[in-house]
C-alpha cells in the first residue's frame, strides 16, 4: 500500500488518436448543405419575389406565385367558360363575348402587382424562411358587359326560339262564341339580364336557370267580333238590313257597322224609333223633376219603361212638359245633347197631329232608306251614345248630361234612369242571349205598321258583365216584313256572341 500522497499517477490510455481532417470534413459538409439549402430557398424566394404573392386573387381566381403572363392566361380561361342557360329542359351555352364581356386585364394585374413583396430583399427573405409571408388581398373583378348586346342575344337566340306567345281568343267557326285564348310563356328579360351578368362575373357559378313568366292572352279583337256577328247573320240566312253599335264602357273601343248581305253600308241609317224614343222622354222628364220624383210620375215612368205603355209616355209629357207640345220639348233637349238624327214630332195616341217635320242627315240619305216614321226616328249610334251618357253620369257623375243640364240632371237621377231601364225584362232579343242573372238596363221597340207587318225592330241596353260593361244597340229592317221568332233567335245569338267577346272562356295553358 502506498500512502495517499505517494500513489503513482494513472496509467495513460493507449488507443488510436482522432484525425483532425475528419472533423473538418464534417464541418465542410454541414456548411455546404446549409449553403445549398439557403441557395434553394433564395431561388424559391426570388420566384416569389418576382411573381404574385401567396393568396393573390383576382375576382375569386387564384394567381398566387404566377407571373404576369400566366396570370393573364388563368383569368382568360376562368372567365372564358361559356355560361350555361337553361330554358326548361333546353340547355344553351352562351359565350361571354355574346354579351360583350371584356376583362380589364391590365388594370386588375397592376392592382394585384402593387401587393408584391416590397424591399428590402433580405428582410423579406428572412420572413420567407420563417413562413411569415404577408397574405395579399383579393382584387375585385373589373369587366365590362354590354346590356344592349345581352338583351339582343336573349331576344334573338332564346326568346325567338323558345318563347310561346299568348294567343287571343278567336271566333269559333259555326258558333256564336269565342275559342279560349292560350296563355303564353316568355323570358323575364330584366331578371334574366341580372342573373346572367352575375354568372359572367363569377368564375364557378356559371349556370343560369332562366326566369320564365306567364303571359295572359290579349283580349279578342273588336274586328273579330264583327266577323262573328256577320257570320251569325249569314248562318241565320237573314237578308234584311242590320245596323249595330257596340261600345266598351271601360276601354271606349267601339264597333259600328251596317250590313245588308253581302255588303256593308255606311252607318247612320234612320230607323223607326218606336219605343226606343222613351229613353230620351225619360231623360227630359227626370230633368224637370225633383229627386225623388213625385209618386204619380214614378208610377207612370215605370209603366212607360217596364210595360212600354204609350199612354204613360203621353201622360208624362202632358203633365211635366206641355199638353200639346211635349214632343217638341223632347226634341229640343235631344238637339241640345247633340243628337241630330233623333226626334219625336208628335204624341203616341192614334190621330195625334204631326207637330213638325224634321230633316236629318240620316233621313235625307239617298243610298238607303228604311221608310222611317215621320213622327219618331233615331239611329243606332245616337241611342248608343245616349246610353253611354246615362252610364257615365250614373257611375262617375260625368259625361255630357250634367254638363248640358247642370243642377237638373245629377248622378242620383242617372242612377234612377238605369234602375228604370233594368225593370224592362222580356227575356227576348238582347236579354235572351245573356247568362241568367246578368244585369241589363234596356229598352226595346217595334210596331206593327199599317200593312199589318213588322218591318223594323230595335233593341238596346247597357250590359253589366264581369269582363266589362258595354252598350249594345241593334236595329233591323226588312222591306217585305220581319218574322219575329227567327229574328229574335238571331238577335239573341248576336247578343251571346257579344257577351262572349267581353267575357271570353278561361284561357288554356300551352301543351
Amino acid at each position: 500500500m502506498y500512502p495517499l500522497s505517494s500513489q503513482p499517477p494513472p496509467t495513460p490510455f493507449k488507443g488510436r488518436k482522432p484525425l483532425p481532417g475528419f472533423y473538418r470534413w464534417i464541418a465542410f459538409q454541414l456548411v455546404f448543405a446549409a449553403l445549398l439549402i439557403t441557395g434553394i430557398q433564395l431561388v424559391n424566394y426570388a420566384r416569389v419575389y418576382a411573381n404574385f404573392p401567396a393568396g393573390a386573387q383576382i375576382g375569386g381566381v387564384s394567381i398566387a406565385y404566377l407571373n404576369y403572363n400566366s396570370a393573364q392566361q388563368r383569368l382568360r380561361e376562368a372567365y372564358g367558360i361559356p355560361v350555361e342557360l337553361r330554358y326548361d329542359d333546353n340547355v344553351i351555352h352562351m359565350q361571354p363575348e355574346d354579351a360583350g364581356f371584356t376583362l380589364h386585364m391590365n388594370a386588375m394585374l397592376q392592382e394585384a402587382g402593387a401587393q408584391k413583396i416590397a424591399p428590402p430583399f433580405l428582410a423579406g427573405f428572412w420572413n420567407f424562411l420563417w413562413n411569415r409571408m404577408p397574405q395579399a388581398a383579393s382584387v375585385p373583378l373589373q369587366a365590362d358587359i354590354s346590356e344592349e348586346r345581352l338583351r339582343l342575344y336573349l331576344q334573338q337566340e332564346i326568346c325567338a326560339r323558345y318563347d310561346a306567345p299568348a294567343v287571343a281568343p278567336v271566333p269559333s267557326p259555326g258558333m256564336t262564341s269565342f275559342k279560349p285564348g292560350v296563355i303564353g310563356r316568355q323570358v323575364d328579360l330584366d331578371a334574366a339580364v341580372t342573373l346572367i351578368e352575375a354568372a359572367l362575373r363569377s368564375p364557378n357559378k356559371r349556370v343560369v336557370k332562366l326566369p320564365i313568366e306567364t303571359v295572359e292572352p290579349p283580349p279578342p279583337l273588336m274586328e273579330n267580333l264583327k266577323v262573328l256577328i256577320r257570320q251569325t247573320i249569314d248562318l241565320a240566312r237573314y237578308d234584311g238590313l242590320t245596323e249595330i253599335y257596340i261600345l266598351d264602357l271601360e276601354t271606349r273601343e267601339e264597333l259600328s257597322f251596317a250590313y245588308l248581305p253581302p255588303d256593308e253600308l255606311p252607318t247612320g241609317i234612320a230607323f223607326n224609333g218606336a219605343s226606343a224614343i222613351k229613353i230620351p222622354i225619360m231623360i227630359s222628364i227626370l230633368r224637370r223633376q225633383p229627386e225623388p220624383p213625385a209618386e204619380d210620375i214614378d208610377q207612370l215612368m215605370q209603366l212607360m219603361i217596364k210595360q212600354s205603355e204609350n199612354t204613360a209616355a203621353d201622360a208624362l209629357m202632358a203633365r211635366v212638359l206641355d199638353r200639346n207640345l211635349g214632343p217638341i220639348y223632347i226634341t229640343d233637349d235631344l238637339q241640345r245633347m247633340g243628337f241630330e238624327n233623333t226626334f219625336l214630332a208628335g204624341n203616341f195616341y192614334i190621330g195625334a197631329p204631326l207637330l213638325r217635320r224634321y230633316r236629318t242627315p240620316a233621313n235625307t240619305r239617298t243610298d238607303i232608306s228604311t221608310d222611317p216614321d215621320v213622327y219618331n226616328q233615331t239611329t243606332p249610334v245616337d241611342m248608343g251614345m245616349m246610353l253611354d251618357d246615362v252610364y257615365q253620369c250614373a257611375n262617375h257623375g260625368g259625361g255630357s248630361l250634367p254638363l248640358i243640364f247642370p243642377d237638373e240632371i245629377t248622378q242620383v237621377k242617372c242612377q234612377r234612369m238605369i234602375d228604370y231601364l233594368a225593370l224592362n225584362r222580356i227575356s227576348l232579343l238582347i236579354q235572351a242571349g245573356l247568362p241568367e242573372g246578368t244585369r241589363l238596363a234596356t229598352k226595346h221597340g217595334w210596331i206593327i205598321e199599317y200593312d199589318g207587318l213588322l218591318h223594323a225592330i230595335g233593341d238596346m241596353g247597357i250590359v253589366f258583365s264581369p269582363g266589362s260593361d258595354y252598350v249594345m244597340v241593334i236595329f233591323l229592317y226588312r222591306k217585305v216584313g220581319l218574322i219575329f221568332d227567327p229574328v229574335n233567335v238571331m238577335v239573341s245569338d248576336i247578343s251571346h256572341a257579344t257577351y262572349s267577346y267581353f267575357n271570353p272562356p278561361t284561357p288554356i295553358k300551352p301543351q
